[in-house]
Protein backbone atom coordinates (compact mmCIF):
# COMPACT_ATOMS: atom_id res chain seq x y z
CA UNK A 1 0.00 0.00 0.00
CA UNK A 2 1.19 3.26 -1.00
CA UNK A 3 2.44 5.86 1.83
CA UNK A 4 -0.39 8.30 1.32
CA UNK A 5 -2.92 5.13 0.73
CA UNK A 6 -2.01 4.19 3.93
CA UNK A 7 -2.42 7.51 6.15
CA UNK A 8 -5.48 7.95 4.35
CA UNK A 9 -7.14 5.15 5.67
CA UNK A 10 -5.88 6.12 9.25
CA UNK A 11 -7.35 9.30 8.74
CA UNK A 12 -11.05 8.11 7.77
CA UNK A 13 -10.32 5.59 10.93
CA UNK A 14 -9.99 8.71 13.00
CA UNK A 15 -12.99 10.69 11.64
CA UNK A 16 -15.60 7.45 12.54
CA UNK A 17 -13.80 6.68 15.91
CA UNK A 18 -14.41 10.73 16.55
CA UNK A 19 -17.15 10.49 15.21
CA UNK A 20 -17.13 13.68 13.09
CA UNK A 21 -19.85 14.91 11.06
CA UNK A 22 -20.63 17.29 8.33
CA UNK A 23 -18.77 20.79 9.11
CA UNK A 24 -16.15 19.29 12.03
CA UNK A 25 -12.88 20.90 11.26
CA UNK A 26 -10.25 18.81 10.84
CA UNK A 27 -6.42 19.60 12.29
CA UNK A 28 -4.05 21.96 10.03
CA UNK A 29 -1.34 20.50 7.86
CA UNK A 30 1.18 20.64 10.19
CA UNK A 31 -0.25 18.91 12.81
CA UNK A 32 -1.58 16.22 10.90
CA UNK A 33 2.34 16.06 9.55
CA UNK A 34 3.26 15.45 13.04
CA UNK A 35 0.65 13.04 14.08
CA UNK A 36 0.85 10.56 11.09
CA UNK A 37 4.86 11.60 10.63
CA UNK A 38 5.06 12.42 7.10
CA UNK A 39 5.61 14.73 4.69
CA UNK A 40 3.37 17.25 3.91
CA UNK A 41 3.34 16.41 0.29
CA UNK A 42 2.19 12.74 1.44
CA UNK A 43 -1.06 14.62 3.49
CA UNK A 44 -1.82 16.35 0.82
CA UNK A 45 -2.20 12.98 -1.19
CA UNK A 46 -4.16 11.52 1.52
CA UNK A 47 -6.11 14.56 1.86
CA UNK A 48 -6.78 14.77 -2.19
CA UNK A 49 -8.05 10.81 -1.75
CA UNK A 50 -10.31 11.47 1.00
CA UNK A 51 -11.68 14.55 -1.00
CA UNK A 52 -12.60 11.86 -3.95
CA UNK A 53 -14.52 9.71 -1.99
CA UNK A 54 -16.62 12.17 -0.62
CA UNK A 55 -15.49 11.97 3.41
CA UNK A 56 -13.98 15.84 3.18
CA UNK A 57 -14.22 19.25 1.48
CA UNK A 58 -11.35 21.81 1.53
CA UNK A 59 -11.69 25.73 1.37
CA UNK A 60 -8.59 27.43 0.69
CA UNK A 61 -7.87 29.99 3.24
CA UNK A 62 -10.16 28.04 6.43
CA UNK A 63 -9.16 24.55 6.23
CA UNK A 64 -10.41 20.74 5.94
CA UNK A 65 -14.06 19.78 6.56
CA UNK A 66 -16.10 16.49 7.16
CA UNK A 67 -18.62 16.02 4.61
CA UNK A 68 -22.18 14.35 5.58
CA UNK A 69 -21.58 10.82 5.96
CA UNK A 70 -23.74 8.74 3.46
CA UNK A 71 -26.85 7.46 4.34
CA UNK A 72 -26.66 3.96 6.65
CA UNK A 73 -26.29 0.79 4.23
CA UNK A 74 -25.84 2.84 1.28
CA UNK A 75 -23.06 1.23 -1.36
CA UNK A 76 -20.77 3.73 -2.63
CA UNK A 77 -20.54 3.75 -6.03
CA UNK A 78 -17.72 5.58 -6.63
CA UNK A 79 -15.15 3.86 -4.33
CA UNK A 80 -12.53 1.22 -4.87
CA UNK A 81 -12.61 -0.19 -0.91
CA UNK A 82 -14.77 -3.12 -1.63
CA UNK A 83 -18.32 -4.01 0.80
CA UNK A 84 -16.40 -4.82 3.90
CA UNK A 85 -14.33 -1.11 4.17
CA UNK A 86 -16.98 0.66 2.69
CA UNK A 87 -20.28 -0.90 5.45
CA UNK A 88 -17.45 -0.93 8.52
CA UNK A 89 -21.11 -0.40 11.10
CA UNK A 90 -22.42 -3.62 9.62
CA UNK A 91 -21.16 -7.81 9.26
CA UNK A 92 -20.58 -8.24 6.05
CA UNK A 93 -19.99 -12.10 4.74
CA UNK A 94 -19.54 -14.52 2.20
CA UNK A 95 -20.88 -17.82 0.87
CA UNK A 96 -18.77 -19.19 -1.56
CA UNK A 97 -20.60 -21.13 -4.10
CA UNK A 98 -16.88 -22.05 -6.27
CA UNK A 99 -13.28 -21.11 -6.74
CA UNK A 100 -10.86 -22.17 -9.03
CA UNK A 101 -8.12 -21.53 -11.34
CA UNK A 102 -9.04 -21.71 -15.17
CA UNK A 103 -8.04 -20.17 -18.21
CA UNK A 104 -9.64 -16.79 -18.92
CA UNK A 105 -13.49 -16.95 -20.68
CA UNK A 106 -13.52 -15.20 -23.80
CA UNK A 107 -15.61 -12.79 -23.22
CA UNK A 108 -12.68 -12.13 -19.64
CA UNK A 109 -9.99 -11.23 -22.13
CA UNK A 110 -10.78 -8.35 -23.56
CA UNK A 111 -11.11 -7.01 -20.07
CA UNK A 112 -7.54 -7.35 -19.77
CA UNK A 113 -6.19 -6.01 -22.47
CA UNK A 114 -5.20 -9.53 -23.80
CA UNK A 115 -2.60 -9.94 -21.04
CA UNK A 116 -3.96 -12.71 -18.95
CA UNK A 117 -3.26 -16.86 -19.05
CA UNK A 118 -5.04 -18.01 -16.12
CA UNK A 119 -7.46 -16.03 -13.31
CA UNK A 120 -9.11 -16.93 -10.26
CA UNK A 121 -12.51 -17.83 -10.93
CA UNK A 122 -14.49 -16.86 -8.05
CA UNK A 123 -18.08 -16.80 -7.58
CA UNK A 124 -20.17 -15.79 -4.17
CA UNK A 125 -22.80 -14.96 -2.26
CA UNK A 126 -22.65 -11.84 -0.52
CA UNK A 127 -24.58 -10.86 2.68
CA UNK A 128 -24.74 -7.71 4.49
CA UNK A 129 -26.25 -8.04 8.26
CA UNK A 130 -27.64 -11.67 6.98
CA UNK A 131 -29.70 -10.82 4.42
CA UNK A 132 -28.62 -11.66 0.60
CA UNK A 133 -27.28 -8.44 -1.13
CA UNK A 134 -25.77 -9.77 -4.39
CA UNK A 135 -24.35 -12.44 -6.17
CA UNK A 136 -20.49 -12.12 -7.30
CA UNK A 137 -18.67 -13.50 -10.43
CA UNK A 138 -14.46 -11.96 -9.83
CA UNK A 139 -11.65 -12.91 -12.15
CA UNK A 140 -8.28 -12.03 -10.32
CA UNK A 141 -5.54 -12.63 -12.42
CA UNK A 142 -3.05 -15.17 -10.72
CA UNK A 143 0.03 -13.23 -11.82
CA UNK A 144 -0.75 -10.66 -9.63
CA UNK A 145 -3.25 -12.20 -7.11
CA UNK A 146 -0.86 -15.58 -6.77
CA UNK A 147 -3.15 -17.22 -4.18
CA UNK A 148 -6.90 -17.51 -3.21
CA UNK A 149 -8.78 -19.85 -1.06
CA UNK A 150 -12.10 -20.17 0.26
CA UNK A 151 -11.63 -19.24 3.59
CA UNK A 152 -10.45 -16.11 2.09
CA UNK A 153 -12.68 -15.72 -0.04
CA UNK A 154 -15.41 -15.78 2.76
CA UNK A 155 -14.12 -12.53 4.07
CA UNK A 156 -12.44 -9.56 1.87
CA UNK A 157 -10.55 -10.44 -0.71
CA UNK A 158 -9.22 -6.41 -1.25
CA UNK A 159 -8.24 -6.52 2.24
CA UNK A 160 -6.51 -9.30 1.41
CA UNK A 161 -5.17 -8.17 -1.79
CA UNK A 162 -3.82 -4.44 0.16
CA UNK A 163 -2.51 -6.97 2.77
CA UNK A 164 -0.44 -8.20 -0.13
CA UNK A 165 1.19 -5.16 -0.58
CA UNK A 166 -0.64 -4.96 -3.96
CA UNK A 167 -2.07 -0.89 -4.86
CA UNK A 168 -5.54 -0.95 -6.24
CA UNK A 169 -5.96 2.05 -8.17
CA UNK A 170 -9.27 2.85 -9.98
CA UNK A 171 -11.92 1.04 -11.89
CA UNK A 172 -14.60 1.32 -14.88
CA UNK A 173 -17.73 0.28 -14.08
CA UNK A 174 -20.84 -0.58 -16.44
CA UNK A 175 -24.28 -0.84 -14.81
CA UNK A 176 -26.91 -2.20 -16.76
CA UNK A 177 -31.00 -3.46 -15.34
CA UNK A 178 -32.07 -6.93 -16.29
CA UNK A 179 -34.95 -9.53 -15.21
CA UNK A 180 -33.28 -12.51 -12.80
CA UNK A 181 -32.64 -15.62 -14.77
CA UNK A 182 -33.34 -18.84 -13.33
CA UNK A 183 -30.55 -19.57 -12.14
CA UNK A 184 -29.42 -16.30 -10.65
CA UNK A 185 -33.34 -15.99 -9.16
CA UNK A 186 -32.69 -18.98 -6.96
CA UNK A 187 -29.40 -17.90 -5.79
CA UNK A 188 -30.90 -14.42 -5.08
CA UNK A 189 -33.95 -16.19 -3.41
CA UNK A 190 -35.90 -13.84 -5.88
CA UNK A 191 -38.85 -14.70 -8.43
CA UNK A 192 -37.31 -15.69 -11.76
CA UNK A 193 -37.35 -12.00 -13.96
CA UNK A 194 -37.39 -9.82 -11.08
CA UNK A 195 -35.61 -6.82 -11.98
CA UNK A 196 -32.02 -6.77 -10.67
CA UNK A 197 -28.77 -4.17 -10.92
CA UNK A 198 -25.98 -5.25 -12.61
CA UNK A 199 -22.77 -4.05 -11.99
CA UNK A 200 -19.51 -4.95 -14.34
CA UNK A 201 -16.36 -3.51 -13.20
CA UNK A 202 -12.48 -3.64 -14.15
CA UNK A 203 -10.52 -3.30 -11.08
CA UNK A 204 -6.79 -1.56 -12.12
CA UNK A 205 -2.99 -1.33 -10.18
CA UNK A 206 -1.74 2.55 -9.87
CA UNK A 207 0.47 1.08 -12.30
CA UNK A 208 -2.62 0.77 -14.78
CA UNK A 209 -2.44 -2.67 -15.26
CA UNK A 210 -6.35 -4.49 -14.80
CA UNK A 211 -5.99 -7.33 -12.40
CA UNK A 212 -9.64 -7.88 -11.78
CA UNK A 213 -12.69 -8.12 -13.67
CA UNK A 214 -16.11 -8.81 -11.73
CA UNK A 215 -20.17 -9.01 -12.36
CA UNK A 216 -22.25 -8.39 -9.40
CA UNK A 217 -25.66 -8.48 -9.57
CA UNK A 218 -27.97 -6.90 -6.64
CA UNK A 219 -30.74 -8.31 -4.56
CA UNK A 220 -33.26 -5.54 -5.72
CA UNK A 221 -35.16 -5.42 -1.90
CA UNK A 222 -31.93 -5.33 -0.01
CA UNK A 223 -29.30 -3.48 -2.42
CA UNK A 224 -29.17 0.37 -1.90
CA UNK A 225 -26.68 3.03 -3.26
CA UNK A 226 -25.55 6.39 -2.92
CA UNK A 227 -23.00 9.00 -5.06
CA UNK A 228 -21.35 12.13 -3.94
CA UNK A 229 -20.23 14.35 -6.39
CA UNK A 230 -16.57 16.09 -5.72
CA UNK A 231 -17.44 19.30 -8.47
Amino acid sequence: MLKYDEVATKMEAQIIADGLTQGDKLPKLTELMAKYAVSKSTIVKALAKLEQRGLIYQIQGSGVFVRRPKLDEHINLINNNGFTADMVKHKMTAKVLSLKKIAPPKDMIKYFNGDVKEVYEVKRIRYLDDQILCLEESYFKTSVVPFLNEQIAQGSIFNYVRELGIAIGFSDKYLNVIELSKKEAKLLELPEKAPALTIEETYYLTSGEAFDHSKTTYHFKNAKFFIQSTT
